[in-house]
């Protein structure tokens, strides 16, 4: 069967997306346009003559405006769609509706790990973190010491890791830039699946170890330690003193084990980067799908990256759970308006280099696929960056765009799993909760195996629904929150991406 070379997502829509590279003179006999010129996979086409000012609209939803007077088979992206304000009706929870959810007999369930406190893990690492810079080596060091032979007799441990940033130090010793450090630090520390940590300070940071401790309520004990490097004599007896005090915990850490628990306790960060015109259109919505049905099994989703969703707030203000929820959205994309006020960042209409040339034409088009990774259940929460979730259902969480960024507040926040879509091939990998990438085309993910663990490509090629994907997607989020590795995991990817949101002014 011959399929259509173009997508088209909405009757109304006056564009449409091509499945791959389609070259100039090619007729497209379902929208009966001919192409005027090459148009790359992703990229998009008039589909009628558009006048000039007149909206673009894709899934029947305006993403910027001709910015000249375009002929039918006319490519159509950032050089001729204008990038414009959208008058917004926030509507306020008018588009509420209960989730339709389970009962907790026929909920799904994973292998996962069940903490005395009753929430659930699902990898079990011991970590090694710093209040400031300055211990940062001796952390990398002690947990480096620490190899899979030295773990052999500690089966149930995933690893020992280092926690490292580059804040802490040099800056204000109160304010949000402080607090911002210290929840996201906490929730690390505290985080379900870190079975046991190591606070590293020098003694004399802004984020002091006492502070850091107090503010986040953590406690001394068999799971949490603390050693102070200017006490200690330097790095050399640090790390001496730090793969000591790690040898005393791994027995504890590996006393987990794994048991049948409900899907209810896994939590999601959403993440896209590297996005193609394909996102909107396979790997994105086919995410969404499988959050709806996660949230139907009680488990939680939560949606980031506020600079991505600018021009589709309203969508989700309209199925929130309360104005209140549906207004602190909007006073957090108001604080980024005025934050990026004047600069050539994404928000104020400028994509990526990446975005734009899969396809993207600006911040209004990538909104409208980014959004869709939440779904369609009704919003239930808003959480400040790094803040601990504490709603079941969708939620979402204040971030920048910046992937390492946001998925660390996320995982900060309770995430115990990550699921990130790209259309560009993005290698992202996260500790301690694990990243499954999912491939909005098909070439892509044949080019990356190593890396990608889900082809939503087959959408676009047809041989897949969005329902399908969806329901996929859900049974893979089980193994691999049942203990099955990612191929991030498998390749050791994710010490790195521990990247606290550096909200500070240094001094």
């Amino acid at each position: 069967m011959l399929i259509n070379p173009f997508i088209r997502l909405d009757p109304n829509d006056n564009v449409v997306v091509a499945r791959a590279n389609v070259p100039a003179g090619t007729f497209v006999a379902n929208e009966n346009v001919t192409t005027r010129e090459d148009v790359p996979a992703g990229h998009k086409i008039a589909v009628r003559r558009i006048a000039k000012d007149e909206p673009i609209l894709k899934y029947n939803t305006v993403i910027g405006f001709a910015s000249e007077d375009v002929e039918p088979g006319t490519r159509m992206h950032s050089h001729n769609i204008a990038f414009g304000d959208k008058l917004k009706d926030y509507r306020y929870t008018q588009d509420y509706r209960a989730t339709d959810l389970l009962p907790p007999e026929k909920r799904a369930r994973f292998q996962g790990i069940l903490r005395e406190d009753g929430r659930v893990a699902t990898r079990n690492y011991v970590g090694v973190f710093v209040v400031g810079n300055a211990t940062a080596t001796a952390a990398r060091r002690i947990a480096k010491w620490f190899t899979k032979e030295r773990l052999a007799a500690f089966p149930n441990i995933d690893g020992v890791v280092p926690y490292v940033h580059e804040g802490g130090m040099g800056v204000e010793m109160s304010g949000d830039a402080m607090q911002l450090l210290r929840r996201t630090i906490g929730g690390y520390v505290k985080h379900p699946n870190t079975a046991a940590a190591l606070v590293l300070a020098l003694g004399d940071e802004e984020n002091s170890l006492e502070d850091f401790l107090a503010d986040q309520q953590l406690e001394v004990g068999p799971r949490l330690a603390t050693l102070r490097m200017s006490d200690l004599g330097g790095t050399k007896n640090t790390i001496e003193a730090g793969i000591e005090v790690v040898k005393r915990m791994l027995p504890l850490a590996n006393q987990a084990k794994r048991e049948s628990v409900s899907a209810e306790h896994i939590m999601v960060g959403l993440q896209c980067g590297g996005s193609d015109g394909f996102s909107g259109l396979s790997a994105n919505p086919a995410l969404g799908a499988a959050m709806d049905i996660l949230v139907r099994h009680g488990g939680t989703a939560i949606l980031s990256e506020t600079t991505e969703i600018y021009g589709m707030e309203q969508a989700l203000t309209a199925r929130a759970v309360s104005e209140a929820v549906g207004r602190k959205l909007v006073d957090r994309m108001d604080w980024w308006l005025e934050h990026s006020k004047g600069r050539d960042v994404q928000i104020n209409g400028n994509v990526s280099p990446g975005n734009n040339a899969g396809g993207i034409s600006n911040v209004l088009e990538k909104s409208l696929g980014g959004a869709k990774k939440g779904g369609n259940s009704p919003l239930m929460g808003v959480y400040e960056y790094a803040e601990p979730v504490t709603a079941r259902g969708l939620v979402f969480m204040d971030t920048p765009g910046y992937d390492p960024v946001s998925a660390t507040g996320q995982i900060a926040g309770g995430a115990n799993m990550i699921c990130f879509t790209t259309g560009r091939g993005s290698c992202f990998g996260s500790i301690p909760a694990p990243t499954i990438k999912l491939a909005t085309n098909t070439p892509m993910y044949e080019r990356m195996l190593a890396d990608m663990d889900v082809n939503c490509g087959t959408i676009i090629d047809g041989v897949a629904t969005l329902e399908e994907m969806g329901r996929e997607i859900f049974e893979r989020l089980l193994a691999h929150a049942s203990g099955e590795p990612t191929k991030s995991e498998a390749i050791g990817v994710g010490e790195s991406e521990f990247v606290p949101w550096p909200l500070a002014v240094l001094a």
